[in-house]
């Protein structure tokens, strides 16, 4: 008998390791052409990550994200990746995020298929070894919003069919070898000029040659920084650049321009830095006298007229750095010049300038250096205070005549280098190649150099700027929930284009002395792709990362890793053996258990490729395990907790890839049922809209249920309209934001097949993104219209007193109007401010008793909340007003559709003088009442009293 037990326990191992292989086979969640794509990289790739060895790239792969089995992400920054670019890549034709940057061995040119990828958001291959021609295909990237290939060995000319790419918010082709000329369009043929849409022009450090064509420029633009530094453009500048008022920084220094410098560039009143230096420009030296925001000029080495020093010198009161060496300045220099408030450096070398120097009383406390070498100054009046000023003076009469050896003619002027002090403890002894962070802790930092491209400020020695700018960055990089420990800077200094290059080593944490490469991919993204924004001011960045060398759980000998294998396969036999002779009565005993566990689990017979009843078919919605949802979460970290209700917590979380969600956890005693749990997932992984929360995924495991939403980051629309966010809610933007969560509500009813019935309208389940669009969340109470011609759902009254519809909870029949009725209630808190019932008092039977159309504001001024703006014009006001009064009548049958009310808000909004297609969790209650004949109004005189009477109504038919 014991023996018959045994051989039925072998064949049971046998078949349970055959059935591992063949479902580890078959459940591959990549799909099969991408997961081909992605093996073809792969064959051709040197030194590609480790996990790249598994076989499903979408479940295991570093630098994979995907949605529905598709690749949607390829982030793969300092990876040392070596090899080609093949164009396999452009069969991913979901394929909407590609970083490789900081790869120096992957080489070869771009695909010219690369415009196959017609979903492609962010092409992002910086600091890689590429060359060749970029191929004119790319202007079909017609969703592109990011193109970053600079500092690579691209050659040729600049395609002109990016011109095409009318979402291009970043261009940056810096530091490679294109040639030829600036491409403006002609008749069908695209060009740069109509890129009215992006904000940075990043071209510099090129062969770019011909003249800046006057087209190039327009006043619709919205461009802030214009790059076109150290290339061969001869010419004249365009007085066309005088036309946008948004820009920020202009560098054309060291090319070939000439002649005058157009008059109308002082009408660029937002510049902060013009860098115009190392050109042949000639003419009188412009008048700047409207450039307010200027804190850096550089005109240097060019062909000016001989004059006077200006006097519109004092409009510039925001000047930190005075460049203007050889550009024919005669006379003597102001005294009053150096009392400029932030004036740090002065130098304006090989000049005619002559008389005295005089240091005012009153000069800038932040002034480090003068340097007047090459003049005609006799003499020099300095004033207490100045001793800290760096003054160099060689070469003029005033040290040549009377042979003065002061500091000023034999000039020293050191530098003392920047580099992060530590904190509060002393660097102790590190291993080889190991450094010392400033916690004091040896590891092996990610590494690069960080240039700053137009810094508004020259004084190096003004250590603030690098300690602000460190305690930002690693604010900014564990706000991402990286994992950073701490970050130092170090060797400052000015490169040959004027770029400040500053050292960065950023640090892992404390209990880690590496970062693995999830973490290393992160921090490259984050730098790659400018989701890093320097404190305001400091002008456009570059970052070149140095090869990382000390991945995390790579660095073991080969040796080690035999022996480890040898022990390992050592124990794996003995442990099969012992679990041959236990596998036959585990089996037994386990089958019972799983029998009775899945009478209890709603999702135990849940076929996620077919439909589920009358559920409709899972759609992409993946299930996380506890123990990946637990790291995402830092262990669900109370730092992470970024909201909370009667259902649980709500956790900020950070994807392998870098990306943020949110996690919705149910708490132990207040989870809802497993049906209502399924049916939210169910439904939110088959619906797709901007103004609908996206849904990663679901963990139902260890008693567990959790929720993975995308990451909304400013909360929900109640925490606005309470003040807790701190958003300025005025008019315009509850327009806006009631037309989002209108869209997002039409889309259910009417685009979702089968419709849905979201049945918990309400603020607490409206939020809003980085640039407050309307999400609409929490489906947990939906309900798919399975029968559309019946035209209504017979179920439980469920939903949130204050916004239920009260046709519903007489009749027990869901219909779409009932969220109808839902929203416009949403609408009048909205404008009032205030929640549905408050006080005893509800919210509709407050407006309609004071409401008078022939009166200003409707007679509804006292119910206003007052952050509304009362004291502007509320254009559109009475008709708002209007719609959501049709939203609440007591009949459905009068209510309008939600299509209707999108296009009523719509043209609200254009009363308002806004283009309606521009941009810019809660708990759930239930409600019934005892008697099953007996039906009152859910909003009657007793309103407060109702509204905590709980329970369940009874219902007429089964709900579905």
């Amino acid at each position: 008998m014991l023996f018959g037990s045994l051989e039925m326990g072998l064949k049971f191992q046998v078949f349970v390791l055959c059935l591992s292989i063949l479902f580890f086979t078959i459940a591959a969640t990549t799909n099969s052409r991408d997961a081909a794509a992605l093996n073809s990289l792969k064959d051709i790739w040197k030194n590609f990550p480790p996990s790249w060895r598994a076989s499903d790239p979408c479940e295991d792969w570093v630098g994979i994200r995907c949605s529905n089995s598709r690749v949607i992400s390829i982030t793969l920054p300092s990876m040392k990746l070596s090899g080609p670019l093949s164009g396999d890549i452009t069969t991913l034709s979901e394929l909407q995020i590609l970083d490789l940057s900081y790869n120096k061995d992957l080489t070869g040119s771009l695909p010219t298929t690369i415009g196959d990828l017609k979903n492609l958001t962010s092409l992002i291959l910086v600091g890689c070894g590429l060359s060749g021609p970029i191929p004119d295909s790319i202007g079909h990237l017609s969703k592109l919003v990011y193109l970053s290939l600079n500092s690579n060995s691209f050659i040729g000319p600049i395609p002109r069919t990016i011109g095409n790419l009318a979402e291009l918010y970043w261009l940056d082709l810096a530091d490679n070898k294109l040639t030829g000329t600036i491409p403006v369009s002609s008749g069908k043929s695209p060009g740069l000029d109509m890129l009215v849409h992006t904000k940075h022009f990043h071209l510099g450090k090129n062969q770019l040659s011909g003249t800046i064509p006057e087209q190039l420029f327009s006043s619709n633009m919205v461009l802030i920084h214009v790059l076109f530094d150290s290339n061969s453009l001869t010419g004249t500048l365009p007085t066309s650049l005088g036309l946008v008022q948004t820009l920020e920084v202009v560098r054309f220094d060291r090319n070939q321009l000439n002649g005058p410098v157009p008059s109308n560039l002082n009408n660029l009143s937002n510049v902060n830095e013009l860098f115009l230096s190392n050109n042949k420009i000639t003419g009188s030296i412009p008048d700047l006298s409207g450039l307010n925001s200027l804190n850096y000029l550089d005109m240097s080495n060019n062909s000016f007229d001989p004059s006077d020093f200006p006097t519109w010198f004092s409009t510039l009161q925001s000047l930190t750095t005075w460049m203007m060496d050889k550009t024919q300045l005669q006379g003597q220099v102001p005294p009053e010049f150096f009392s400029l408030p932030h004036l740090q450096t002065v130098v304006m070398r090989n000049n005619q300038l002559n008389g005295s120097m005089n240091i005012s009383n009153n000069h800038s406390n932040q002034l480090k250096l003068v340097d007047l070498t090459g003049n005609q100054i006799s003499s020099i009046v300095t004033t207490i205070g100045a001793d800290d000023v760096d003054f160099i003076l060689q070469s003029n009469p005033l040290c040549e005549e009377s042979g003065e050896t002061k500091d000023f003619c034999i000039p020293e002027v050191e530098i003392s280098p920047y580099s992060t002090q530590s904190n509060n403890c002393i660097p102790g002894p590190c291993s080889s190649a190991q450094i010392s962070s400033p916690n004091c802790h040896c590891a092996y930092p990610y590494t690069g150099t960080l240039a700053f491209r137009a810094p508004p400020f020259s004084d190096l020695e003004n250590f603030t700027y690098f300690t602000t700018l460190e305690e930002h960055m690693v604010r900014t990089f564990q706000s991402y929930q990286l994992p950073v420990d701490s970050i130092s800077l170090s060797k400052p200094h000015k490169d040959s284009n004027e770029y400040l290059n500053l050292t960065l080593r950023v640090f892992p944490p404390y209990d880690k002395d590496s970062f693995n490469r999830t973490g290393v991919s992160s921090l490259g993204f984050v730098l790659s792709n400018q989701t890093y924004k320097p404190p305001h001011g400091y002008g456009p960045y570059i970052f070149m990362a140095e090869d990382y060398q000390h991945f995390a759980g790579e660095s073991r000998s080969k040796k080690s890793t035999n022996i480890g294998i040898i022990i390992g396969a050592a124990a794996g036999g003995c442990v099969l053996l012992l679990l041959l002779i236990f596998v036959g009565v585990y089996a037994h005993h386990q089958k019972k258990i799983a029998q009775k566990a899945n009478k209890q689990n709603p999702f135990a017979h849940w076929d996620q490729t077919k439909s589920s009843g009358n559920i409709p078919q899972l759609k992409g919605a993946r299930c996380f395990s506890f123990e990946e949802v637990n790291k995402y979460t830092n262990h669900f970290s109370e730092a992470n907790v970024i909201g909370s209700g009667g259902y649980g917590k709500v956790y900020k979380g950070t994807l392998p890839t870098g990306e943020l969600v949110a996690v919705k956890r149910a708490q132990q005693g207040s989870i809802q049922g497993g049906q209502e749990f399924k049916t939210e997932i169910e439904l939110l992984s088959r619906v797709h809209h901007k103004n609908l929360v996206g849904l990663y995924g679901f963990c139902f495991e260890r008693g567990e249920q959790m929720l993975i939403y995308e990451y909304v980051p400013n909360g929900s629309l109640k925490d606005s309209l309470s003040g807790k966010t701190g958003i300025r809610m005025d008019w315009l933007r509850r327009l806006k934001i009631t037309l989002g969560a209108a869209r997002g509500l039409a889309y259910l009813h009417e685009l979702a097949d089968p419709p849905i019935i979201h049945r918990d309208i309400k603020s607490t389940n409206i939020l809003l993104d980085e640039r407050l669009i309307a999400k609409v969340a929490d489906f947990g109470l939906s309900r798919a219209m399975i029968d559309p011609d019946k035209g209504h759902v017979s179920t439980q009254v469920k939903g949130t007193m204050g916004y239920l519809d009260p046709e519903y909870y007489m009749t027990q029949q869901l219909t779409e109007k009932s969220d109808v009725y839902s929203f416009g209630v949403l609408m009048l808190e909205l404008i009032t401010g205030r929640r549905p019932i408050e006080r005893g008092k509800y919210i509709v039977r407050e407006i309609k008793t004071v409401m008078d159309k022939n009166k200003d504001l409707y007679n509804l001024y006292e119910l206003l909340d007052p952050t509304i703006g009362l004291g502007t014009t509320l254009k559109g006001f009475g008709n708002y007003v209007d719609v959501a009064m049709s939203c609440v009548q007591e009949s459905g049958a009068d209510r309008p559709t939600m299509s209707e009310v999108v296009k009523e808000i719509e043209n609200i909004l254009q009363i308002a003088g806004l283009n309606p297609n521009a941009e810019s969790s809660s708990t759930s209650a239930s409600y019934d009442d005892a008697s099953k004949d007996t039906f009152k109004h859910p909003y009657g005189n007793d309103v407060e009293a109702f509204e905590y009477s709980g329970g369940f109504l009874p219902s007429k038919v089964e709900p579905q």
